[in-house]
């Protein structure tokens, strides 16, 4: 038969973890962690994004066609009036800049500096391949552009989820926070059989 002090022991180290449980059970099933996106955020924080046009990312591009498949590193600057792409790796041509401000283009290869009307003609042209890089820094935040019309489904907490503008659709797969706003990590951009993935391993709120 078991003594009092062994009872009492076991009660002691027992009725903790029994509430424990009985804390955890009650929670709200399903109820979304600390750091998770969660319903109503998108919506609460789509005018403060519009107004976001300073910011730095850096990450990984990836360009599938049906003939090849590469990627480079991606280093973006971005401001009201100008922006600026370093691009450096396989298909960069080792490191190529990308610069616009205010209609005029320019990029910078091993080659030399070449300019053009449209920053999407010079990249055809010097690199044989090219971004949509007029309308990427309203797609980049997960944004339709304003100056074409355009078809946005969202997800189930409301995030944006697939675009289809310009002829191109973007998937939007993973998402991070930068301070207070949630901003794509990880999106897919399809026109015909042109495939480019873009991981972006940091966004910055200052370039």
């Amino acid at each position: 038969m078991p003594s009092l002090l062994a009872s009492s022991t076991f009660s002691r180290f027992l009725l903790p973890a029994l509430a424990v449980i009985l804390l955890a059970g009650c929670a709200a099933p399903g109820a979304p962690l600390e750091g998770e996106r969660q319903s109503g955020q998108w919506e609460a924080q789509q005018s403060a994004l519009e107004r976001l046009d300073t910011w730095g990312l850096a990450g990984k591009v990836g360009l599938r066609t049906s003939e090849e498949s590469t990627s480079a590193n991606l280093d973006w600057n971005q401001y009201p009036h100008y922006f600026r792409m370093l691009i450096s790796g396989p298909f960069g041509g080792g490191r190529s800049v990308l610069e616009g401000r205010e209609g005029r283009y320019s990029l910078t290869t091993g080659e030399g500096r070449f300019e053009a009307e449209t920053p999407e003609a010079l990249m055809n042209a010097q690199l044989g391949w090219s971004l949509p890089v007029e309308a990427m820094p309203d797609w980049v935040r997960g944004l339709p552009g304003d100056h074409a019309s355009y078809r946005l489904e969202t997800d189930e907490l409301g995030f944006p989820s697939h675009l289809q503008q310009d002829g191109w659709e973007i998937d939007y797969r993973d998402w991070e926070r930068l301070d207070d706003l949630w901003l794509p990590r990880r999106m897919v951009l399809n026109y015909d059989d042109l495939r480019i993935t873009l991981v972006i391993n940091q966004w910055r709120s200052e370039p």
